[in-house]
């Protein structure tokens, strides 16, 4: 990578869904003659706004990839009205939202190898959205199966007021699940919070609890995969990790595991590898490393040290 600092440009514009749905995106491209290296889409983690990723995003356009960012329908700016009335799972975004950005993304960056990166939920979606099999490779980000028995042993203790507290007796009630109230995860579509439930109480996740369908959906993608993990993640233990990664039994994954040797510093957590601060340290690497036009090669675990 280049020690000068290339500039880029932001763009918002409406995506729309194949139900005829409009989705908010942007678009981050570099300026300039500098010549384009990739395109990436990022897939937003659950109850996040597109707009946290903002920062990552025009750091890939500086350093010469075209990159996309959206937001679910009834998350962020793709919020219309009361969320009673969106009746939304997890799949819809997958299948519908998730799956009209990588069309954009594919007609904006006129041929150039197109890179996943998805951040907890955004990584598991990869195998449910139309299309996938454009994407020529996967970065998953701070991404496990969910399974509340593997989560981290800090979120395990209270996940179960959660699961067995929260959601069952605050979404009938209000028709979604008013999160930003109760200060957990954030608003959320019905149909998206509990088919989530379903799945993290299910020891094979989302595969255990859909079926054989959900099985062939994460089996049916082939890209090679690099899945980053953290070893301070307060969500996502490594058993989820590997929980996960496993069902995409067809693709080849190679597991990078983040360690923080030194525990004053900053810590990255399951959200922190996309904040502002990481400029300087993780995305260099990440771009070097795995987004290059270069096949990805498979290994069991490639550990990081984060400074």
């Amino acid at each position: 990578m280049s020690e000068q600092r290339r500039s880029s440009s932001e763009e918002s514009y409406s995506l729309r869904a194949d139900d005829g749905v409009g989705l908010a995106a942007r678009v981050y491209t570099p300026d300039g003659p500098q010549p384009r290296k990739g395109a990436v889409l990022i897939a937003g983690a659950m109850g996040v706004a597109q707009s946290f990723y903002r920062h990552f995003a025009e750091w890939l356009a500086s350093e010469g990839f075209v990159a996309v960012t959206f937001d679910y329908r009834g998350m962020g700016e793709s919020r219309r009205g009361s969320l009673r009335d969106e009746g939304a799972d997890i799949e819809t975004w997958a299948r519908l939202d998730a799956g009209a950005a990588l069309r954009s993304l594919a007609q904006r960056s006129e041929g150039l190898p197109i890179t996943w990166v998805g951040h907890s939920l955004g990584a598991q979606i990869v195998g449910m959205t139309p299309g996938h099999e454009r994407v020529a490779r996967v970065v998953t980000v701070a991404a496990g199966s969910g399974y509340w028995r593997e989560n981290a042993p800090a979120l395990r203790k209270r996940v179960w007021i959660f699961w067995w507290g929260a959601v069952p007796v605050a979404t009938p009630l209000f028709g979604y699940f008013p999160g930003r109230m109760l200060g957990m995860v954030g608003d959320l579509p019905k149909g998206v919070v509990l088919q989530w439930r379903k799945w993290c109480l299910h020891p094979e996740y989302a595969v255990g609890a859909e079926g054989e369908r959900m099985r062939e959906a994460f089996a049916s993608v082939r890209a090679p995969m690099v899945a980053l993990s953290f070893d301070d993640d307060e969500m996502m233990s490594e058993a989820n990790v590997r929980s996960l990664h496993a069902m995409y039994s067809g693709a080849a994954v190679r597991h990078v595991r983040v360690q923080s040797l030194h525990r004053k510093s900053a810590r990255i957590g399951h959200f922190g590898f996309f904040r502002r601060e990481m400029r300087e340290t993780l995305w260099p690497a990440l771009a070097r490393e795995h987004l290059a036009e270069r096949p990805l090669e498979a290994a069991n675990t490639s550990p990081m040290t984060a400074r």
